[in-house]
């Protein structure tokens, strides 16, 4: 993979931490465990280990089910968009691993990708009238399909 082409995955993998920040790493967990990341005995290479599969996809899930609900503070607060960041910026890193890249390029863009990803999921579900339920909630499926697919295509390229 030459320099230049991995930058934009490596991005793109924080912009989908930033719509639904466990769903990036539990694509490049399923990523690493498909053969697609090589990422065993590097420095994140706790991503290769089923446990490690199993307990992101479980918190990707969980978190597709509690966006929909009313209670779940905005992404934009201080406590989910650090974790959006820390989310983005250790997927990021994993890519940049993959490509045999510096690993703070991934952290970089990764963590840039989050906060670009959370701002504009923010004001995505906000252009929604909140009166109207049914179309926030079609909204947030369609975010989740581009999160989860996007987030599978993007480690697919490795």
């Amino acid at each position: 993979m030459t320099p230049t082409y991995f930058l934009l995955p490596v991005f793109l993998i924080g912009v989908v931490a930033g719509l639904r920040s466990m769903t990036a790493p539990a694509v490049v967990c399923w990523g690493a465990h498909l053969g697609w990341l090589a990422l065993a005995g590097s420095s994140l290479g706790f991503f290769v280990h089923p446990a490690a599969l199993v307990a992101f996809t479980i918190f990707a899930v969980g978190e597709l089910i509690a966006d929909k609900l009313p209670v779940i503070p905005s992404r934009t607060t201080a406590g989910p968009l650090v974790v959006r960041l820390i989310s983005g910026a250790l997927s990021g890193a994993a890519l940049c691993i993959a490509a045999h890249s510096a690993v703070f390029y991934g952290i970089l863009l990764g963590a840039v990708g989050a906060i670009i990803g959370a701002y504009g999921g923010y004001y995505y579900r906000r252009g929604i009238p909140a009166n109207n339920r049914a179309m926030q909630f079609l909204a947030a499926l369609l975010e989740d399909v581009v999160a989860v697919c996007g987030g599978f295509w993007i480690v697919s390229r490795f």
